[in-house]
C-alpha cells in the first residue's frame, strides 16, 4: 500500500510540475504542433529513402515537362547558381499558397535537392551540418502540406563534374 500511495504521489507531483506528464501542452498554441510533425518525420522516414535519387534518375525524372524541380534555398543563393530549370520557393516562404503558386496539383512529381548534394561552391552551395540538411526539411514540409509525389536527389555530386547542368549568374 505504502508503494501504491508513493506511486501515485510521485505521478501527481510530475503531472503538476511537467503538464505534458499529464497529457497537457504547458504552452498551448494550435498553430504549433510537434507530435503532428513528429508523425510526418516518422512517415517520411519510412518512405524517403525509396524516394532518393541517382543522378541519373534525377535528369531523367527533372525531364518531365509536368515535373517540378524545386529549389528551398533562399533566393540569393538561387540566384548565383541552381539546376537548370529549378523553381525558387524559399523554405522560410512556405505556406499553402505560395507551394500551390509552384506546384499545379498535390499529384505533381515534386524534385528537390539543396546545398548537401554537391561540392566545391562554397558559395551557392555551401555545406550545412547533416542534420539540418535543407532536403530533410523540406521532404517533412512538403509532407506536411498534402503532397505526397516527392523525390530528393541521393548522392553527394561535385559542381564541376555533374552531368546536371546549372544555371544562375556565377555558372560560366
Amino acid at each position: 500500500m505504502k508503494i501504491q500511495a508513493f506511486l501515485l504521489a510521485t505521478a501527481s507531483t510530475l503531472a503538476l510540475t511537467f503538464p505534458v506528464f499529464a497529457g497537457q501542452d504547458p504552452i498551448p498554441n494550435r498553430l504549433i504542433d510537434y507530435a503532428g510533425f513528429q508523425r510526418i518525420v516518422d512517415t517520411a522516414d519510412r518512405e524517403r529513402e525509396s524516394r532518393r535519387l541517382t543522378e541519373e534518375q534525377f535528369l531523367k525524372m527533372a525531364s518531365d515537362p509536368d515535373a517540378v524541380v524545386l529549389d528551398a534555398r533562399s533566393a540569393a543563393m538561387y540566384r548565383l547558381r541552381h539546376i537548370k530549370g529549378a523553381t525558387n520557393l524559399p523554405f522560410t516562404d512556405f505556406s499553402a499558397a505560395s507551394l500551390a503558386g509552384v506546384v499545379p496539383s498535390k499529384e505533381t512529381k515534386i524534385l528537390i535537392y539543396c546545398n548537401n548534394n554537391f561540392l566545391n561552391d562554397p558559395v551557392a552551395m555551401f555545406s550545412k551540418v547533416a542534420t539540418a540538411s535543407l532536403n530533410l526539411s523540406t521532404y517533412t514540409s512538403l509532407k506536411s502540406y498534402g503532397f505526397d509525389n516527392i523525390y530528393e536527389l541521393g548522392p553527394l555530386l561535385d559542381v564541376n563534374k555533374t552531368k546536371i547542368p546549372f544555371e544562375g549568374s556565377e555558372v560560366k
